[in-house]
């Protein structure tokens, strides 16, 4: 005896449920992707002037050694993937998911699509790699002209007294 698929799970209204649900799903991760992709350049874009700021106003944080590691790898990572010509995995990741849920999906760079949107700004994928390598250099000369604090050293007297 050969059991279909439908006999098996009962009929195709379940099927039909079971592909709504895994449709929304699918736009639920979505959009989750595009929540930590925001994040993500958020982080990487206002936290340099955070950080300006911070060593301006002699803020402990703004030297801590982890949250400075941090910020520049990210923006390593993002000049990184540029320079190869890689796309970057979220957003690769958001399209796909997109596909799966029935939704169009957008084509190219997110942080392109995303001053498109705001701006209605368009250039071709080598200017935006111009900007990500612009930014990640500001970032690198603040690591260097204004260095984090290593772990496990002493702070300065007149550095004890801000936070």
């Amino acid at each position: 005896m050969r059991l279909g698929i439908t006999s098996v799970l009962g009929n195709k209204r379940v099927l039909r449920r079971i592909h709504w649900c895994m449709t929304l799903l699918c736009r639920i991760a979505a959009d989750l992707v595009v929540i930590a992709h925001m994040a993500y350049v958020l982080i990487v874009v206002l936290g340099l002037p955070a950080i300006w700021l911070g060593i301006v106003l002699r803020h402990q944080w703004a030297r801590n050694f982890w949250w400075r590691v941090g910020h520049l790898s990210m923006i390593l990572i993002v000049v990184g993937e540029a320079w190869a010509g890689i796309t970057c995995p979220l957003t690769t990741w958001e399209q796909q998911l997109r596909e799966r849920a029935g939704q169009e999906a957008y084509r190219g760079a997110f942080l392109a699509n995303l001053v498109h949107d705001l701006l209605f700004y368009n250039a071709e994928p080598w200017v935006f790699t111009v900007i990500y390598t612009v930014f990640g250099s500001l970032v690198v000369g603040s690591f260097l002209l204004a260095p984090p604090r290593w772990p496990g050293r002493a702070l300065p007297a007149t550095a004890k007294t801000k936070s």
